[in-house]
């Protein structure tokens, strides 16, 4: 592509016209998983992409962004607990009273209530993933734990990102791209697994 997409049934539409290889900018990743269960939690995800961002480079030398456009599984699970509580400690009163429209389950359809929340469901996405921890002091989200553990930086929240059954039901929708620099791994890396810190762009830190 061009540019960071923010969509996935954008991005995968069936008429989507491919541009011309020398025309593009920017490699997305959208699929990526452990398929071995025996190998889960042995770092070969850093490994592979480095070994394919650097293989696309040479194939394109147009290409200068490597992101991801992933699914965020835990986030209306957790958004959730947070609406049901007596008193959330992650989201403020006026936050949690806009997050009631989606309790209507055509929220996303009408435009209005789909802007109206919007802020207040990126705001929620800060918390879950600059704020909340598990008991272990990790990010709760899994695929957040698989890209930062890789050594990549947490780029961009994306609002309605995914509008399938499935992307509304376990995340109202939203997606994230995870941007990877190759001189920037190693680092991103060792700051997650040594320090537990999240690598995050000025975007989604709000500033």
């Amino acid at each position: 592509t061009t540019e960071v997409p923010s969509s996935i049934q954008t991005l995968l539409h069936p008429d989507h016209i491919p541009i011309p290889a020398a025309q593009a900018s920017t490699a997305v990743f959208y699929s990526i998983s452990n398929t071995q269960k025996g190998l889960a939690g042995v770092p070969f995800g850093s490994f592979l992409l480095k070994h394919v961002i650097e293989s696309l480079q040479r194939e394109i030398p147009t290409l200068n962004t490597f992101v991801t456009l992933s699914p965020v599984p835990g986030f209306a699970r957790w958004l959730g607990g947070e609406r049901a509580a007596e008193k959330s400690e992650m989201l403020s009163e006026e936050t949690i009273e806009a997050l009631k429209v989606l309790d209507d389950d055509h929220w996303y359809e009408d435009e209005d209530k789909a802007q109206g929340v919007r802020a207040a469901m990126l705001d929620s996405a800060r918390a879950y993933f600059l704020r909340a921890r598990n008991a272990k002091g990790i990010v709760l989200d899994p695929v957040a734990r698989f890209h930062l553990r890789n050594g990549a930086e947490l780029h961009q929240l994306n609002f309605l990102g995914d509008v399938s059954p499935n992307g509304l039901k376990q995340s109202h929708g939203l997606m994230v791209n995870y941007l990877y620099k190759l001189r920037d791994i190693e680092r991103h890396h060792e700051a997650f697994v040594e320090r537990r810190e999240i690598v995050a762009s000025k975007a989604v830190l709000g500033k």
